[in-house]
């Protein structure tokens, strides 16, 4: 990186259910105002806005970043399926570090509805015209929902391959769980065993329970990055800075291995978490804190052998030996993750900024991963999109 990128502020409103939200520019405007109070600055001071959803019309960035204020600035709305935040936070970083800015805010937000995640403009081609001709090949199964249908196959995939105990999905649950009954701003805080989540109703046999899947979730979050020379010029804090971030798409490699994991991002994740480690110079033995893409129980296991964090086939035995929690190798989704916490789509990357930079700067309470010094952020959205952002405490 030519410019360190600093985050001098994050904000993030607690996670809801569908219908116990504020209007999307309400929660928007919130999460926005909490990270420029976090950074002690005014908004009048942001030189650009990067604002990420999902479900809504164009402008709607425009919209909620009104509520802080109306300076005339450009205001780009970002799309990326459930990578959008980090997406908004990757374009924020690279225009600080090009030097087109100094100041940038990044800001997510979603208002959603009650159940599963579908398509909207049915009249058009969908972009996942070809994600489905081959998840039908790979698993059937065509009165599941698209998500559950991807994130169960990939689970499925890597039982078949090597022999994953449904348990293991299970306790990775449970985990979250635990994690999440210490932050306040998680949706679902009661903790549960893996015997709970094992006995919770059946969403496809032998491979998934209803408790495996994150929930439709309504929130908003944001994080305000700044150069170094703006944070010293205005005396804001420098604690936390981004080390390094890689974005990936899909490749040919994602159709022709004809594998489901493939169909749901691992690719992409291991390219952009090794394009990270590569530049930083650092492995994923180095990391003390990890803020994955639990979208399923399923993803979770899969990404953290995609990020490294265990050898391939390892993870069962990552989580039995307890190594993705607090005493072990990682601390894996402090925040309880999408699973506890929630996903609100546009929100979910730049909560995961915001959980981070607590970790790094020692600030996250009862959560707090002891000594965190370098923590690792994972956003995948199907379609494709990853980004892998390192945060370093200064």
């Amino acid at each position: 990186m030519s410019r360190r990128v600093f985050v001098a502020g994050v904000g993030m409103i607690p996670f809801v259910k569908p219908g116990a939200n504020d209007p999307y520019p309400v929660m928007g405007a919130k999460a926005g105002r909490l990270a420029l109070a976090d950074a002690c600055i005014g908004y009048e001071a942001v030189q650009q806005a990067y604002v990420g959803y999902v479900y809504g019309d164009s402008t709607s960035g425009q919209r909620a970043v009104y509520g802080l204020g109306m300076t005339g600035i450009p205001v780009v709305n970002v799309n990326n399926n459930c990578s959008t935040g980090s997406t908004a936070l990757f374009l924020a970083r690279q225009a600080i570090e090009g030097g087109a800015a100094d100041c940038v805010l990044a800001l997510g937000f979603e208002q959603m509805k009650p159940g599963a995640l579908n398509t909207v403009f049915n009249d058009q081609p969908s972009p996942f015209e070809d994600f489905e001709a081959q998840a039908a090949e790979l698993v059937g199964m065509p009165d599941l929902p698209l998500a559950l249908r991807y994130f169960g196959g990939a689970g499925l995939a890597h039982m078949q391959k090597h022999g994953t105990p449904l348990e293991a999905f299970a306790a990775i649950r449970a985990k979250a769980s635990r994690h999440a009954a210490r932050n306040p701003l998680a949706l679902l805080r009661q903790e549960l065993t893996t015997e709970d989540v094992m006995n919770a109703p059946v969403l496809w046999p032998g491979v998934l329970t209803r408790l495996m899947a994150c929930p439709p979730t309504c929130g908003a979050a944001a994080a305000l990055l700044v150069s170094e020379d703006f944070a010293r010029r205005n005396d804001l804090r420098t604690d936390v800075f981004i080390r390094s971030q890689a974005m990936t798409t899909d490749t040919p490699g994602t159709f022709e291995s004809r594998d489901m994991m493939a169909l749901v991002g691992y690719g992409m994740s291991r390219s952009a978490a090794q394009k990270v480690y590569e530049d930083a110079g650092v492995g994923p033995g180095d990391l003390d804190v990890v803020e994955l893409h639990d979208c399923f129980a399923h993803n979770e296991l899969i990404s953290y052998e995609a990020l490294g964090l265990c050898a391939e086939g390892g993870a069962a035995g990552f989580i039995a030996d307890g190594l993705n929690t607090y005493g072990g190798q990682v601390v894996t989704n402090p925040s309880g993750g999408l699973l506890s916490k929630g996903h609100p789509l546009g929100a979910t990357g730049l909560a995961q900024c915001y959980e981070l930079t607590h970790q790094l700067r020692g600030t996250a309470k009862a959560r707090q991963v002891e000594g965190a010094r370098l923590g690792l952020q994972h956003n995948l959205g199907l379609g494709g999109a990853c980004v892998v952002t390192l945060y370093q405490a200064n």
